[in-house]
């Protein structure tokens, strides 16, 4: 019985090492359709300026296109991640249902926001 109890604890151990530590939720798709980003405007202008060559489109599974190409994306919870393509290593955060806001590289919110604006355009 003495010789089981360090095989039990080594067994324990080893089923820790094969969990994921940094999962957080499940994986999720984002909406699809085409992507418009803008930042806040002024008082004294528009409400938005929208930013050319920021747009994208989701266009199925985990997949989206840009102008420049396309690749995918991971989204976790309400985090985004474009992990291949033109929009490589660019974070988001989902704020609700068409609403992304950019998560800068310090993982502070950042201005840029982009919505769904409408379906897929062929």
């Amino acid at each position: 019985m003495k010789h089981l109890r360090p095989l039990a604890l080594l067994a324990l151990a080893a089923s820790f090492a094969h969990a994921p530590t940094s999962a957080q939720g499940r994986l999720l798709l984002l909406d699809q359709g085409e992507y418009v980003c803008a930042l806040p405007g002024d008082a004294t202008g528009a409400a938005w300026v929208e930013q050319e060559g920021r747009d994208f489109a989701i266009t199925g599974g985990s997949s989206y296109r840009t102008v420049r190409g396309s690749g995918t994306y991971l989204m976790e919870g309400k985090n985004v991640i474009f992990t291949r393509g033109p929009m490589r290593g660019v974070q988001m955060l989902r704020l609700g249902s068409g609403m992304l806001q950019e998560v800068g590289r310090d993982g502070k919110l950042g201005r840029l926001r982009c919505h769904r604006s409408g379906p897929l355009k062929r």
